[in-house]
């Protein structure tokens, strides 16, 4: 990719939930970017596609896009996560930058070979955790940092959700290692990253994996607890198995506390097909807004308070410019490859029952 060209060229392998409703429109939104090709062996996908991005090509395999890889700037990984990792690793191999959508691969292996490949081609490879531009991530990073809430001693996030029967066939639901399938590495990728992008890398893991619905293969409740150098505990939890949710997050600190129930508004208005740059997208209304409880001094509070808006596209807009290099990449690999080692440290916990000491190398 070189500084004078007005556009860079995306390429977006997948045209599932995550490409079709995540990827595609957030990369449609941002100026700079131009999605040129979506791969996709689905025929329904197909005509979606073409209809909804008339100036993109349209390929059915990934070998069709290699062939013509010289014409393209970026490649977006969306792919099942078995794939994640073979994806990348051609992008890179075709001197392309490259997203993957979380988690970056199926083991921390894998994660580490991707990230030296992208040092020796010196190409930008970063992962799609969206979910650090929430709603109400933002809102509790914004207490945080601004002391609201002082000293913090417990961080609690959940994705809770309903399903209680597996389904058929998804690979999402598989037990074979290389789909990296189960709720630990779906939404616990995201609650992982979340905790250690706001209190750093923890000093162990402790983690309760079950499967609880009838013909499960993989944990669908689970319980992730990290404990940090500075005191902190992060409780962690996603399940399959929770008619009623409990709060998304629930934030104490020795001056303070935020509860915030329900879930930014940003992927339900992509799937409803509201463009990413309407306005007031990823506002929440008043009736959604978290409460706060806080004393600072002489100054007492305990009432709601207004959700940030979610940004997702900003993940984009930092890429671009991480790009013609003005500025860094919005999530690092190596902040990737500490998810993956925690994953691993509590699916050994969980089997073993131990509270496993957690020891990253961030290269």
């Amino acid at each position: 990719m070189t500084a004078q060209r007005k556009e860079i060229r995306v390429a977006l392998i997948g045209f599932g939930l995550a490409g079709s409703v995540f990827h595609a429109p957030l990369i449609d939104s941002v100026e700079g970017l131009k999605l040129s090709a979506i791969v996709t062996a689905n025929s329904q996908r197909t005509a979606q596609a073409m209809g909804s991005y008339p100036r993109a090509q349209v390929f059915s395999s990934v070998e069709e896009l290699w062939r013509s890889h010289s014409d393209y700037d970026l490649v977006v990984v969306a792919s099942p996560n078995r794939f994640h990792s073979d994806h990348a690793r051609a992008a890179l191999e075709a001197n392309l930058h490259v997203v993957v959508d979380k988690p970056l691969a199926a083991s921390v292996q894998e994660c580490r070979d991707l990230i030296g490949l992208s040092h020796k081609k010196n190409k930008i490879l970063s992962v799609f955790h969206n979910r650090r531009w929430d709603n109400d991530f933002l809102t509790v990073g914004k207490l945080i940092e601004e002391g609201t809430l002082g000293n913090i001693t417990r961080f609690e996030s959940r994705y809770e959700r309903y399903r209680p029967e597996p389904k058929a066939n998804a690979w999402r639901e598989s037990a074979d290692s290389k789909d990296a399938g189960g709720l630990l590495f779906d939404l616990g990728s995201h609650l992982i990253d979340q905790a250690c992008s706001l209190f750093g890398e923890p000093q162990s893991v402790y983690a309760e994996l079950d499967m609880r619905r009838p013909g499960a293969e993989v944990d669908d409740d689970v319980f992730v607890a990290l404990q940090f150098a500075d005191g902190v505990k992060a409780h962690l939890w996603a399940s399959s198995v929770a008619r009623i949710k409990g709060p998304r997050f629930r934030v104490l600190g020795l001056k303070g506390c935020y509860e915030k129930f329900g879930i930014d508004p940003q992927e339900e208005a992509l799937k409803s097909g509201i463009f990413p740059n309407t306005p007031d997208f990823g506002k929440e209304p008043e009736t959604e807004w978290g409460r706060l409880n806080t004393s600072i001094g002489n100054l007492s509070f305990d009432g709601k308070i207004e959700t940030l808006p979610g940004v997702y596209r900003q993940f984009y807009c930092q890429l671009r410019e991480a790009i013609i290099g003005d500025g860094p990449v919005p999530v690092l690999p190596q902040d990737a490859l500490r998810t993956m080692q925690i994953i691993e440290a509590a699916i050994k916990s969980s089997s073993t029952g131990i509270v496993a000491q957690f020891e990253s190398s961030r290269t």
